[in-house]
């Protein structure tokens, strides 16, 4: 059952080829088949899936070939949605470090699209597809055997709420409220993942920078000294927590749920936030329900293992050591002091010892290695030493999958 000891992060560099298609697709006006893009995907993750298997990874991905951004299409696919272009700046929280780093300061808005949601919420199995397709395309490339293995990533559900001012992720005529908005995205979660789960899924990813975010002392200071806000910024976190809860909690016991707390990997390597988990690790640890807690842990921005102290004894924690963002490889023998560091801190926050809290820590690199399509500074080589460095490192300490 996953985790398993060497673990990533979902997405991988994206072979040239697909990227040339669709290109083709933006810049001449085609349609995925004029383009052949169904095929060219399908060959990109059959040979990705061998890739995974060829290093030893059991928690196998798409590499996140089928989309072009990290976050997918999933929320476009929910009924209700509305998909702004250029937006203007008012509708954002500007302290947000997502919308900091990319709002156009001399334009006053954001670059590309934002969704918003219009009408009620709905999820339509008809329209929500593009996860079902992924699963189904990375499964014919693996024995039915190892389908329980095979990890799929989601955006948070919090993604189209949080960058947006009070109030603002949704229409007044949608959504008198927060509740009331967020009852309604947990009844689409439950149904996206209830759809994947009859296909065959059992190991889900949320991939969600905004927790992280809540470690930042810019964020926080910014939330503060925004009038428009309800609450404090740590009522936003115990919302976000139910929130969650409340997406897994018709969830059969045999579907793993984990959740990486994502800095930001984007073009060239930048990152979005950093603070340590320390002013949310209890709270975050101890309440929301996920199995897996995904860390970063490859600089001192992330701080350090303290916090790991508060992991309950049911939960587990992948540490993400090895970094995505430089080409450099990491020592070897520094990873795994590392690691057994932050064992000594699971071991003495739960009454264990170091042995028996290994079981519950794995490895990883600390984010994808191509969270959204192409800019990034690694090489297809440079990710297979990272990901072989992952894998031998999970041997040398516990000699498992």
């Amino acid at each position: 059952m996953p985790p398993f000891r060497a673990e990533h992060l979902g997405s991988l560099l994206r072979p040239q080829r697909l990227l040339e298609v669709r290109e083709a697709i933006r810049e001449k006006g085609l349609t995925p088949e004029e383009a052949g893009l169904p095929a060219v995907e399908e060959e990109a993750v059959a040979q990705v899936v061998k890739l995974q298997r060829d290093l030893g990874f059991k928690a196998v991905t798409s590499g996140e070939y089928n989309r072009t951004r990290f976050w997918g299409l999933m929320w476009d696919e929910f009924e209700g949605t509305v998909r702004l272009q250029d937006a203007e700046a008012p509708l954002f929280r500007l302290y947000h470090p997502d919308v900091v780093s990319l709002i156009e300061k001399d334009r006053k808005v954001m670059p590309g699209d934002s969704v918003i949601t219009g009408s009620k919420l709905r999820h339509n199995p008809e329209k929500s597809q593009s996860n079902l397709h992924e699963l189904r395309l990375v499964q014919k490339f693996l024995p039915q055997s190892e389908w329980p293995n095979l990890k799929l990533t989601v955006i948070t559900p919090t993604w189209y709420h949080m960058r947006y001012k009070q109030g603002r992720a949704y229409s007044k005529d949608a959504y008198a409220n927060d509740a009331e908005y967020f009852k309604d995205v947990a009844k689409v979660y439950q149904a996206e993942l209830d759809q994947l789960y009859k296909a065959g899924l059992r190991n889900v990813q949320f991939d969600d920078p905004g927790l992280a975010y809540f470690c930042s002392d810019k964020f926080r200071q910014g939330w503060a000294e925004d009038p428009d806000n309800i609450g404090s910024v740590d009522d936003l976190l115990d919302a976000y927590i139910e929130l969650y809860n409340d997406c897994i909690s018709k969830l059969p016991a045999d579907f793993h749920t984990g959740v990486h707390l994502c800095r930001g990997n984007f073009i060239g390597g930048r990152f979005f936030s950093e603070g340590g988990y320390d002013v949310i690790a209890q709270k975050l640890f101890t309440k929301l329900k996920v199995n897996t807690f995904y860390l970063e842990y490859d600089t001192e921005r992330a701080g350090g293992f303290a916090p790991l102290k508060f992991l309950p004894k049911d939960k587990n924690v992948v540490i993400g050591a090895i970094s995505t963002k430089v080409r450099e490889l990491e020592d070897k023998e520094e990873v795994k002091r590392r690691i057994y560091q932050a064992a000594d801190v699971v071991a003495e926050g739960s009454g264990q010892t170091r042995e028996e809290a290994l079981k519950r820590i794995s490895i990883s690199p600390q984010c994808g290695f191509s969270t959204h399509e192409s800019g990034y500074p690694l090489s297809e080589e440079d990710e297979k030493k990272k990901l072989a460095l992952v894998r031998q490192i999970a041997d040398e300490i516990w000699g498992e999958p």
